[in-house]
C-alpha cells in the first residue's frame, strides 16, 4: 500500500512541474489548427 501511495504522489508530483508544458503543447496545436481553418476561408 506504500508503494502505491508514494508512486501516486510521484506521479502527481511530475504532473505538477510538467502542466505548464503540457498547456503549452495544446496551446501550440490549438494555434495551428485555428490558423489551418483560418487559411481554408476563401
Amino acid at each position: 500500500m506504500q508503494t502505491i501511495t508514494r508512486g501516486y504522489r510521484g506521479l502527481s508530483v511530475l504532473m505538477d512541474l510538467n502542466w505548464d508544458r503540457a498547456l503549452y503543447l495544446c496551446t501550440i496545436i490549438f494555434a495551428l489548427c485555428a490558423g489551418a481553418f483560418i487559411g481554408t476561408l476563401q
